[in-house]
C-alpha cells in the first residue's frame, strides 16, 4: 500500500503491486512525452472525460518510473493490469489528482 499523501498510487500489474508516483522528474518526462500540449492540457483533458488511451498509458508509465520502475511503455502492452483499462484510467487520475493537490485534499483511499 502506498502513502496517498505523498501522491502514491498502488496498481498491480501482472499479479505485483507496484507504486507510482508523478515526482518531479516524472512529471518532466510526461510533459517531454505528451503529443498535445502541456500538463495543464492534460490534467483537463481528464477532467473533461477526452482522455485517450495514450494519455493513461504514458501517466501509468510516469507513475511506474517516479516509483523507481525501469521499464517502458512497451512492456505494458502485453500486461495484465488487474482491473482493465477501467482501473488503468482511475489510476492514472489519482495519480494526476495527488500530484496537485493539497495534503488536506487527499483521500487515503483514493
Amino acid at each position: 500500500m502506498g502513502n496517498p499523501w505523498r501522491g502514491d498510487v498502488t496498481l498491480v500489474i501482472d499479479g505485483r503491486p507496484h507504486i507510482m508516483r508523478l515526482t518531479l522528474g516524472a512529471l518532466a518526462e510526461l510533459e517531454a512525452e505528451l503529443d498535445s500540449g502541456s500538463l495543464v492540457a492534460l490534467v483537463s483533458r481528464f477532467e473533461t472525460g477526452s482522455f485517450s488511451t495514450r494519455d493513461v498509458l504514458k501517466l501509468i508509465v510516469a507513475g511506474l518510473r517516479g516509483g523507481g520502475w525501469t521499464g517502458t511503455s512497451d512492456d505494458l502492452l502485453a500486461a495484465d493490469i488487474k482491473g482493465g483499462a477501467v482501473a488503468a484510467a482511475q489510476a492514472a487520475a489519482a495519480l494526476l489528482a495527488r500530484a496537485f493537490a493539497l495534503p488536506e485534499m487527499v483521500d487515503e483511499n483514493g
